[in-house]
């Protein structure tokens, strides 16, 4: 069961994009979604503070009477709720500050079902990676390392060392290629030269010189790898086909 919460001050608003999960619903089998419906932001913030509501997924009109949409998610992720944030919107001006507040999709409206479909798959395919793990062996022991909390592998000589969220790091008896393998049906690894594998959703911001981590690290990038990395960075953000 996923738990959506839509918000929007247009009641109307609100139907379409129920009527587009319960279809989507339909069309995957075994998928059970729990819709809950706000028409204010206050409304849904009281029901988080009151009720203990925590969505998966989080359908946010960023123009609303008296409460922005990203205001709205800035309380949110305040508050610790780390829900996944779709803004739904009629205009791209706040584009990059709903990215600021860890936005995963940024939806202009009117919202086509199949660019929405698309979407939800991507989002709940990610929920699901957070219980998916591998397997390591390290320091003579099997360790199983969750996808969701590597930030990136860098080689290093003969080793190869992995970067997690916690802010530890561990020394691997494999080859790059062998852990890129190991990674292939995940987009969000990406190699960066030769030397790194990245996680996207770990890439706190980036330039052509270099990649900050959202751990505090810094990756500097080799001739030529900029406009490649950037093409599937908004490539993976932004569900460019």
């Amino acid at each position: 069961m996923y738990h959506i919460a839509l918000c929007d001050d247009e009641p109307w608003e609100l139907d379409k994009t129920e009527s587009m999960l319960k279809c989507f619903s339909d069309m995957r089998e075994g998928l059970e979604l729990s819709i809950e419906r706000f028409e204010s932001a206050d409304d849904l913030l009281r029901m988080v503070v009151e009720n203990e509501y925590a969505p998966d997924i989080l359908f946010m009109d960023i123009f609303m009477p008296g409460k922005l949409g990203i205001d709205a998610v800035k309380e949110l992720r305040k508050m610790g709720n780390n829900c996944m944030a779709i803004f739904l919107t009629t205009s791209s001006d706040y584009a990059l500050e709903a990215f600021s507040v860890d936005a995963d999709q940024y939806l202009l409206k009117p919202v086509v079902e199949k660019e929405l479909f698309r979407v939800l798959d991507r989002l709940l395919d990610k929920i699901q990676k957070k219980k998916k793990y591998l397997a390591f062996r390290i320091d003579n022991r099997l360790h199983r390392v969750a996808l969701h909390d590597i930030v990136f592998f860098e080689a290093q000589k003969k080793c190869q060392h992995v970067y997690l969220a916690d802010g530890a790091s561990y020394i691997l008896r494999l080859t790059m290629a062998r852990i890129f393998d190991m990674l292939s049906n995940y987009p969000e690894f990406v190699k960066v030269g030769i030397s790194y594998i990245v996680n996207l959703e770990h890439v706190d911001s980036l330039d052509s010189r270099e990649i900050h981590m959202d751990n505090g690290g810094k990756i500097f990038l080799p001739r030529g790898s900029y406009h490649p990395l950037m093409e599937k960075y908004f490539n993976y953000y932004c569900d460019e086909d």
